[in-house]
């Protein structure tokens, strides 16, 4: 699964369109912890980060939500900058 970017000990990986389903999303790991979030609502679909780690996620989300979109429907993936 290929990275998009990591940020406080969190990697945020995303897999080919044509080998994930809808809706579009992304893969948020943390140590043994895992989420799934939609790109679009930000919410965490599955998983079980800790609160603090999902909080962080979903800051990232809202300011790359337009590129992992586009990254999904063009099924290209390219590094973005980690949350500061």
């Amino acid at each position: 699964m290929p990275e998009v970017t990591r940020f406080y000990g969190i990697v945020i990986k995303m897999f080919f369109k044509p080998k994930e389903h809808e809706p579009s999303h992304i893969h948020a790991l943390y140590g043994e912890y895992m989420g799934e979030f939609n790109i679009q609502t930000k919410e965490m679909i599955q998983g079980d980060l800790p609160q603090k780690a999902v909080e962080m996620v979903q800051e990232w989300l809202n300011s790359n939500a337009d590129k992992l979109q586009k990254m999904w429907d063009e099924q290209q993936i390219y590094k973005l900058p980690p949350l500061q």
